[in-house]
């Protein structure tokens, strides 16, 4: 589990880094700024809990579990945020990287419901975490 929260975490990050070059072509270009800087703190995160991951006392179902929520979590901040840069969408629930630009309802759908996903996602992870430390 280690070595793989190490590759999830600096493939993320690698994706951070090259989602910096892409901000000014997207048509949001805050949000872009919001998406490389998502992609590139969560590779860290995951690279540190893969640092931490020795120090956890937790079955392996729970061990699965934990790297499932918190990869998805991860990658799904940065696609939605890169996605709400691409289709200027987001307005629910990030309105000042939003700003004045709306999508169609089914692209801020799409956003919003990887949004709320994901925040259910870390917020359990993390719990999960806690309690193994």
């Amino acid at each position: 589990m280690q070595t793989l929260l190490f590759t999830l975490g600096l493939v993320l990050f690698l994706i951070g880094l090259l989602t910096g070059f892409a901000g000014p072509v997207l048509k949001n270009p805050r949000m872009a700024l919001s998406s490389h800087l998502e992609a590139v703190l969560n590779g860290m995160f995951l690279v540190l809990l893969g640092l931490l991951w020795p120090h956890l006392h937790l079955p392996h179902a729970w061990q699965v579990t934990v790297v499932v929520l918190v990869a998805y979590a991860a990658y799904a901040n940065w696609l939605a945020t890169l996605l709400a840069a691409a289709w200027g969408a987001g307005h629910r629930l990030a309105p000042i990287a939003t700003g004045s630009h709306q999508a169609s309802a089914a692209k801020e759908g799409v956003v919003t419901f990887l949004f709320l996903s994901l925040a259910a996602a870390i917020v359990a992870g993390v719990v999960v975490i806690i309690v193994g430390l």
